[in-house]
């Protein structure tokens, strides 16, 4: 099964955070509007990636929820029908609720640097180093380690769990006004 070492952090300078990953970065930014729409399951957490009208991608993945550099599992099925794909889903294992970001992509060596605006919640930055054939986890959390260094981020600001966690434990979400 193909594996990530992850981290999630807030950010405190997400303009900051963009200039030094550009420098880092080994090619220009990808601008991604993206719809992840999860689905109840008794593990893991199984969630639809809408791109486009005709492109969307089922992820499945496995990971500890804590703060810090942690391996996930995943598995992704690329679909041309994602609307068709959304409602057997739904039918089948009902909508545990959506998330909607703007994803700024940039690529340092094998690790992926997703700079996030996620509605309702505010600013991101996460951290997939692909793990390679051999690779040990130690090694994937050395270089996590290292880029959140280079980007700035301290241990302070990391989180554990995925938006949709964040999400659901908003005071919004809990239907509680500010």
């Amino acid at each position: 099964m193909p594996s990530n070492i992850e981290i999630k952090a807030r950010t405190r300078n997400f303009d900051e955070i963009r200039r030094r990953a550009e420098e880092l970065s080994d090619v220009p930014v990808d601008v991604i509007p993206q719809e992840d729409i999860f689905f109840n399951t008794p593990q893991g957490r199984l969630k639809l990636r809408i791109l486009s009208e005709d492109r969307g991608q089922l992820i499945y993945y496995t990971r500890p929820d804590q703060e810090g550099p942690k391996r996930s599992d995943y598995h992704i099925f690329h679909t041309a029908e994602p609307a068709d794909l959304k409602r057997v889903l739904e039918l089948a294992y009902g909508i545990r609720g959506i998330v909607r970001k703007t994803r700024y992509l940039y690529l340092v060596g094998q690790t992926r640097v997703h700079l996030d605006d996620v509605k309702g919640l505010g600013q991101f930055m996460e951290l997939e180093v692909v793990m390679q054939e051999g690779q040990s986890d130690i090694e994937g959390q050395a270089i996590a380690e290292g880029l959140m260094a280079s980007l700035g981020v301290e241990k302070s600001d990391l989180l554990e769990g995925a938006y949709m966690d964040l999400l659901e434990s908003s005071p919004k979400q809990r239907g509680i006004n500010r």
